[in-house]
């Protein structure tokens, strides 16, 4: 049964650290995530993009899932990223995790590089809702997929589905994040998709954030987006500005590779990705770190 309570929050979209010939890190991933929980953070977000999913096996999928319930132990919320470009393989990863308990509901992402068009996208969703048993979270992020999906078509989505219960969203355009608070449901989840457009989101009424700079800053972000949901705005500027700095720059290069080089940086994780993703340009990866030094060594 979908309670909204389980949702309203920060939410890290959590990395996938690697070793050496990029097998999974468990110890790395096992201390990080035990921090996110430890921290308060409201849930998880696993495969999602920042875990560098699309360069993940089917195996590694299920092996970090049940890894990271195993880990949270109902400690805090976790969302599984079952999203691709093709809704027939959207299917099967549904299957695929239907069975598992643990997992509170499941994010669908826009299909990138097809380009459907907003029936597509309707009948895409559509389909995917009829075939859950758990709620869904719509990502929407025209930047990664090309596509933007409009607010009526998430209207009639909410309206012809029982699960469609939540978005993320990271459209980029403010108008249209205040028209999605405004116009859906008051039990509707509307979550920011990306750090820099949380401080709005949440002020124009939205219910936080599934953010990335969290993987480093779990309690830094989590008192920021608590303090804006329970309403005392001093905190919650305060906090806006003393992350802002972060946030900017924390897309000086392609997601997620500067969260992961902060990471190595601290000694969290080591410097390790997977093609087509590789290790920050020099210059950007020096002008980065002396950011993260500002935040680490406070």
């Amino acid at each position: 049964m979908f309670n909204k309570e389980d949702f309203v929050g920060n939410w890290t979209a959590f990395i996938t650290p690697f070793e050496e010939y990029e097998s999974i890190d468990r110890d790395a991933f096992d201390n990080l995530l035990q921090k996110q929980v430890d921290a308060g953070i409201k849930g998880v977000l696993l495969l999602g993009t920042t875990a560098e999913y699309p360069t993940l096996s089917r195996e590694e999928d299920t092996q970090i899932t049940l890894r990271g319930i195993d880990i949270i132990n109902q400690n805090a919320s976790v969302m599984v990223n079952i999203g691709t470009n093709s809704t027939y393989e959207t299917l099967e990863n549904l299957k695929k995790y239907e069975n598992i308990p643990g997992i509170d509901a499941y994010l669908v992402v826009n299909p990138y590089y097809n380009k459907p068009t907003q029936s597509g996208l309707y009948k895409h969703f559509k389909v995917i809702a009829d075939e859950s048993s758990r709620p869904i979270i719509v990502y929407n992020i025209k930047g990664r997929t090309g596509v933007n999906l409009e607010t009526s078509t998430l209207l009639q989505l909410i309206n012809d589905t029982n699960n469609i219960v939540g978005v993320k969203e990271a459209s980029g355009d403010i108008k249209q994040i205040s028209d999605v608070i405004q116009q859906t449901p008051n039990d509707f989840v509307v979550l920011a998709g990306d750090d820099g457009m949380t401080y709005h989101t949440i002020k124009s009424g939205g219910d936080g954030a599934v953010g990335v700079a969290s993987n480093l800053l779990p309690q830094e972000t989590t008192k920021f987006v608590n303090s804006g949901l329970s309403g005392n705005m001093q905190d919650f500027e305060d906090w806006s500005k003393y992350l802002q700095e972060f946030f900017d720059n924390e897309g000086i290069q392609t997601n997620p590779l500067p969260i992961k080089t902060a990471l190595s940086y601290t000694g969290d994780i080591k410097e390790i990705f997977r093609l087509p993703l590789c290790p920050m340009d020099d210059d950007y990866k020096k002008n980065w770190l002396e950011v993260v030094k500002g935040y680490i060594n406070t």
